[in-house]
C-alpha cells in the first residue's frame, strides 16, 4: 500500500509550504543553454533552453530523470502528488507562454490511481522575451513531486542567460524536439472525441470516442476538470467497430462550481497512441 507524505494541490498553498521544507537546491549557472542537474533522493532534474528567434521566443524542457522505482507526475497527478511547475519572477521580463505534458502512464495501487512517468521525461516549454536583442539573464524556479513509499516535495532555482548570439548546439535542439515528439497527437479523422453531454443530473460524462483501427479493444480515458478532479473509465465503456461508448461518474464538485462556460481536459491513450483535446461545456 503506497504511503503519501505532504502532497498540494493548492498552487499558493504549495508555494508557502515549499519555503520551509529543505529541498530548495541553489540556483545553478546555465552552461550554454544547459544548467547542471538538481537532484534529491528520488531522482534529479534540469532545464535545457535554446537561444531566443527574433521575436523573443526561448523554445525549453523541463528534464527531470526520476530514480529507478520512483515516478514523476502528469500535469493532475491522480490521486495524490504533485505536477511539475515553472515559475520566473513577475519583475522578469520573461512570460513562459506554455508548458507541454508528454503522454503519460496511468499507475493503479490498490485503490490509488497516479497519473505520470516512471522513467526519464521532458516537459516542453516556450518563453517569451520582453526584448530579444538584449541579453535575459533569468531565474528560473521549478517544482516538482517525486514519489516511491512516500512522495517528496523537490524544488530548485536555475540561472539562465539566453541572448541571439549565443547560438543553438545540435544535442539541446535534439532533447527538445524529442520532447515535443512525445506528446499526445491531436484529434484526427480515425482518433478523436465524436460526441460528449452530460447527464440531466450531471453526475455522468457520456463519451462518444473513434479509435484507431489497431487501437486495444478498450483505451483508457482521462478527463481531467477543476484543479485536482480527474474522471477514469477504461473498464466500463462498450466497443462497436470503430465507435467507443463509455460514462464516467463526474463525482464532487467544487462547492458552487458552474459547468457552463468551463473547458474540460481529455488523454485518450489507445494502444500505441494518445490523444488529448478539450471538451467545453456551453
Amino acid at each position: 500500500m503506497k504511503t503519501i507524505a505532504p502532497t498540494f494541490r493548492n498552487p499558493l498553498f504549495a508555494a508557502t509550504a515549499f519555503a520551509l521544507l529543505p529541498f530548495l537546491a541553489p540556483a545553478l549557472p546555465a552552461q550554454a543553454e544547459t544548467t547542471d542537474w538538481a537532484g534529491n533522493e528520488g531522482g534529479r532534474m534540469r532545464i535545457v533552453a535554446l537561444a531566443p528567434d527574433t521575436r523573443g521566443i526561448v523554445r525549453g524542457a523541463l528534464q527531470i530523470e526520476p530514480k529507478a522505482g520512483w515516478i514523476t507526475y502528469w500535469r493532475e497527478p491522480g490521486d495524490a502528488g504533485i505536477p511539475p511547475h515553472i515559475n520566473f519572477p513577475s519583475s522578469s521580463d520573461v512570460t513562459l507562454q506554455r508548458m507541454s505534458y508528454p503522454v503519460p502512464k496511468r499507475f493503479d495501487n490498490g485503490e490509488l490511481r497516479d497519473i505520470g512517468y516512471d522513467g526519464p521525461v521532458a516537459f516542453p516549454f516556450e518563453l517569451k522575451i520582453k526584448d530579444p536583442s538584449k541579453p535575459a539573464n533569468l531565474t528560473a524556479s521549478t517544482f516538482i513531486g517525486l514519489c516511491r513509499n512516500i512522495c517528496i516535495p523537490f524544488q530548485a532555482e536555475f540561472s539562465l542567460s539566453l541572448k541571439q548570439e549565443g547560438g543553438n548546439s545540435f544535442s539541446e535542439a535534439m532533447i527538445i524536439n524529442d520532447a515535443e515528439g512525445k506528446l499526445p497527437e491531436s484529434p484526427s479523422d480515425d482518433f478523436a472525441v465524436t460526441h460528449y453531454t452530460l447527464s440531466a443530473d450531471g453526475d455522468q460524462l457520456r463519451l462518444r470516442l473513434r479509435l484507431p483501427k489497431d487501437a486495444a479493444k478498450k483505451p483508457k480515458v482521462i478527463v481531467t476538470g477543476p484543479e485536482g478532479h480527474v474522471l477514469f473509465g477504461d473498464d466500463e465503456g462498450k466497443r462497436d467497430g470503430d465507435d467507443y461508448a463509455v460514462e464516467l461518474p463526474v463525482g464532487k464538485l467544487p462547492k458552487g462550481y458552474e459547468m457552463k462556460g468551463k473547458r474540460w481536459g481529455i488523454l485518450v491513450l489507445a494502444g500505441s497512441r494518445a490523444m488529448e483535446t478539450s471538451l467545453a461545456f456551453e
